[in-house]
């Protein structure tokens, strides 16, 4: 067996766009010894069941994501953090087949030390910082239920909820924002859960 799934198989005969620029990446990918199977909706590609890349598209491009390209060393500097917020992920974009033609070299050799970083069972550093606006301080010193259910959340879930409410450029908005959410909080669901 090369390690195909029929799940992407299916997904890149339904592919619109960007379907000759998948093909061209499973390729690669499949080339470096890696299981593939649909996870998120995407092709996903793992090592001994670890995730080591995603094959996904954007309107504007397609790319491919590896999961811990934080820890790459990323010596051509091809990698991409999608926002400020991403801390693991890295992506590598492309807008046509031949710039993946013209990189299948080098994306292998990134798969490569991929693998070996999972191998290595290196992880990244996540940020812990959780921002808490005031609104919600408030809210937890009125309601010590309130703040226990939060802390008994999931870091990510912690982190993108006061991501969300700090946003908010006007108090009253954060205050509507942390009502909404009160009941979630309290059922231990995470912002979009």
């Amino acid at each position: 067996m090369d390690g195909r799934s029929r799940k992407v198989d299916g997904f890149l005969k339904k592919a619109k766009q960007w379907k000759e620029e998948f093909e061209t990446l499973r390729e690669i990918i499949l080339d470096c010894d890696l299981t593939e199977d649909m996870k998120w909706m995407h092709p996903c590609y793992m090592y001994d069941d670890k995730n080591i890349v995603l094959i996904h598209g954007f309107n504007e491009y397609c790319a491919i994501l590896f999961h811990k390209g934080a820890l790459l060393k990323d010596p051509h500097g091809i990698l991409i953090q999608q926002t400020e917020n991403v801390q693991a992920a890295r992506q590598v974009r492309f807008t046509n087949v031949n710039e993946i033609v013209e990189l299948a070299p080098i994306l292998k050799d990134y798969i490569k030390e991929a693998i070996e970083v999972e191998k290595a069972g290196l992880k990244v550093e996540m940020n812990k910082d959780i921002q808490i606006p005031e609104e919600l301080q408030q809210k937890f010193n009125e309601s010590p239920q309130l703040k226990k259910a939060f802390e008994e959340l999931t870091p990510g879930r912690q982190r993108a909820y006061g991501f969300y409410f700090s946003k908010a450029k006007q108090s009253k908005t954060r205050v509507s924002r942390i009502e909404k959410y009160v009941p979630h909080i309290l059922e231990g669901k995470g912002l979009n859960d």
